[in-house]
């Protein structure tokens, strides 16, 4: 009998029939008729996802993706009771430094996928040996190709301690980590845990703040101002998303499960920004750097190859339970070194006296001119050089 926690090959190989009934359900999808608005008020528009819809059925190719997947090296092993699926590329450099990368909601690590070379090669991406990296890109539990929590309690938390366990796992004896959306709560946890051998993190969307942690400033700065300014427009008219998940994510996931039209609607209608640049690259054909139709697709389709809607969803119930549980007691702080890169595409830009807030021990903040939510997805090359300038120090 094998060791539940040896480290096994994976490889992708989703079965024809499959991907042969994903079309038949997108070819009997029944539509809505046509949003009475023309901005994003009402959700996301027919036009877009009709559009999607027909090149999902007729001239999307899974296949690309999962050889795509399999010429990279990808892994499972069980910790704490979930089978944990990674992708872990080591440098041919020397003295790379081992960095774990965490995704998001509605990511994966096909979002990452984009900024494997630049970091793990950066001497082919205009960087220097020096600057390299092994990579490990875990699927969260629940999401892709890693198993599904049979109990509660799989908050970012308990995540952060997987991840120490898998770094751990693989003879890692210093490391950094890096997150966005969900994956920046992982990373803000690992960062309050501290656990051996964390060097630092980095992470690009400031969750305490969306989340209403702290007073607002009494004289807010320009910044600050469009900062509080653009999470009351998220409260207010983005987060119907973040709700259901957070309170009722075994009733969306009744439809994600069902209907891939309605689990890709679900997806799209994240956050103005990435749904602007998601719809543009369908019906103008002209994608916002690396967000194009087949990648676009190609998370779609591995969340509904892999039935991971619902499962993917409750990750959200799961961080606030714990919020709530919680209550009332302070998060330990962060005591190792802290980077954070601020995207204009996000869902609000983070101004440096906040996070300077969150994090005291701050040694790297810098603001962008390009990128959004999606940031390693879209803008590879810079998202690799903001890691890259903010892991300088901690080597």
């Amino acid at each position: 009998m094998s060791d539940k926690t040896e480290i096994r090959p994976f490889r992708v190989d989703m079965p024809e029939e499959a991907i042969a009934d994903l079309r038949r359900r997108i070819a009997a999808t029944r539509w809505p008729s046509r949003e009475l608005v023309t901005d994003r008020s009402q959700g996301v528009h027919l036009a877009t996802m009709q559009e999607l819809a027909r090149y999902w059925a007729t001239d999307y190719d899974w296949r690309r993706c999962e050889a795509r997947l399999n010429a990279l090296p990808q892994f499972t092993t069980e910790i704490d009771g979930v089978n944990i699926h990674f992708i872990h590329v080591k440098s041919r450099h020397e003295n790379a430094l081992p960095l774990i990368m965490t995704h998001g909601w509605p990511g994966s690590v096909i979002e990452l996928l984009e900024v494997i070379g630049p970091l793990t090669d950066p001497t082919a991406h205009g960087g220097r040996a020096e600057d390299a990296f092994d990579l490990v890109l875990p699927s969260l539990p629940g999401y892709g190709f890693s198993g599904e929590p049979t109990e509660v309690g799989w908050d970012p938390g308990r995540v952060a301690r997987a991840w120490a366990e898998l770094m751990h796992r693989l003879g890692y004896t210093h490391y950094v980590a890096q997150g966005g959306d969900v994956g920046s709560a992982v990373t803000d946890a690992m960062g309050r845990q501290a656990p051996e051998g964390l060097l630092g993190i980095h992470i690009n969307l400031l969750l305490t703040a969306l989340a209403g942690n702290g007073p607002p400033p009494a004289e807010p700065s320009e910044k600050e101002r469009a900062a509080l300014d653009a999470i009351a427009t998220f409260n207010t008219s983005g987060s119907g998303y973040f709700l259901e998940q957070a309170t009722r994510p075994q009733t969306i996931g009744y439809a994600l499960l069902d209907s891939p039209v309605a689990l890709a609607a679900w997806m799209l209608d994240h956050d103005t920004d990435s749904y602007e640049k998601i719809s543009h690259a369908f019906l103008e054909k002209q994608p916002a750097g690396n967000l194009t139709r087949d990648r676009i697709v190609d998370n779609i389709t591995l969340y509904w190859l892999t039935g991971t809607g619902a499962s993917a969803a409750r990750s959200y119930w799961e961080s606030g339970r714990s919020a709530t549980l919680a209550a009332g007691q302070a998060p330990p702080a962060v005591s190792i070194p802290v980077g954070f890169t601020t995207f204009p595409g996000e869902i609000f830009q983070a101004p440096r006296s906040w996070v300077e807030n969150a994090y005291p021990n701050l040694i790297y903040f810098n603001e962008v001119d390009k990128g959004g939510h999606f940031a390693a997805w879209e803008e590879p090359e810079l998202f690799a050089t903001e890691i890259r300038a903010a892991s300088t120090s901690l080597r």
